[in-house]
């Protein structure tokens, strides 16, 4: 195993890792500051783009464009010229919330989560929105709801409630949406730091990044069991992804916030965004909307 940093983008709130085949390229986001990141693989080329508004999710869509989850609404991004669509807002009546994290299902229904900008407790929901933009509430209540990814066979979806350090497995009726709650598949222990946001590889383990934990750690949902941890020389981890031809590299995003300068000092490698190789495990190819 190997740890390198892919790209010093010294993010205030690192997130979204997101590889797109078609272009050979790694993007990312930074929340807070509103800025598109693109990293190509070949030619290390790197470009970004303000867009405006916080921006917290990447999802590919079908054309090669990208579904971007930002404060005013979903956006779809095209990355040849730079334009923004509107697509859909589903808390357009909720200006203090923004969207968090999200995924694309099977059948290209997109899901996003959302919270408050200062984190108030319950003020955060799951959504389901279908390829016509019905955007149904799944679950409510939340305070910081976050990554969302689904079992090989589409049978389960698993959800991270970061404010409870719960990884929730949910039976999933890929036909209609619905989601039935089934179990708290992996409780973080309160000394690892708070789940954010996860992966899934082909054998059906989730590896979850760890904000304040300072780690990726692969755990297998059937049994509630950590199987490794990958420390980072960072406090906060966001997020990670699988990348690469054969999606066998872990990219990993990192955040600068809530650090003070003496600890900004201690990890300046903090906002950075980082890239594990020679793992033992490969990623689950994305499902992508068709907007």
């Amino acid at each position: 195993m190997e740890i390198k940093t892919l790209y010093p983008a010294q993010c205030m709130l690192g997130e979204s890792p997101y590889w797109h085949a078609g272009r050979g390229s790694y993007f990312w986001v930074d929340i807070i500051k509103g800025i598109l990141h693109e990293l190509n693989r070949e030619t290390q080329l790197h470009y970004e783009w303000n867009v405006g508004n916080k921006v917290s999710l990447i999802v590919g869509n079908k054309d090669g464009r990208l579904v971007l989850a930002m404060q005013n609404g979903l956006q779809l991004f095209n990355p040849e010229d730079g334009s923004l669509e509107l697509l859909v807002h589903a808390e357009a009546t909720k200006p203090d919330n923004r969207y968090n994290d999200g995924a694309c299902d099977s059948r290209g229904r997109l899901w996003v989560t959302t919270m408050h900008i200062d984190a108030k407790a319950g003020e955060g929901s799951l959504y389901c929105i279908d390829i016509d933009f019905k955007v149904t509430k799944a679950i409510n209540s939340l305070s910081i709801p976050n990554g969302i990814v689904w079992s090989a066979d589409n049978e389960r979806m698993y959800f991270v409630d970061t404010m409870q350090r719960e990884i929730r497995c949910y039976l999933f009726n890929k036909q209609n949406g619905e989601i039935y709650f089934e179990n708290i598949a992996i409780h973080i222990p309160e000394e690892m730091g708070y789940p954010d946001g996860m992966a899934i590889d082909t054998d059906g383990m989730l590896w979850v990044a760890l904000w304040g934990g300072g780690a990726v750690t692969q755990w297998d949902p059937s049994t509630g069991k950590l199987l490794q941890r990958i420390e980072l020389p960072v406090p906060h981890v966001s997020n990670c992804t699988f990348s690469g031809e054969n999606l066998d590299e872990l990219i990993v995003t990192t955040a600068r916030k809530d650090l003070d300068p003496q600890q900004l000092e201690q990890y300046p490698e903090s906002g950075n965004v980082f890239i594990i190789t020679n793992l033992d495990a490969k990623g689950i190819s994305d499902y992508k909307t068709n907007y």
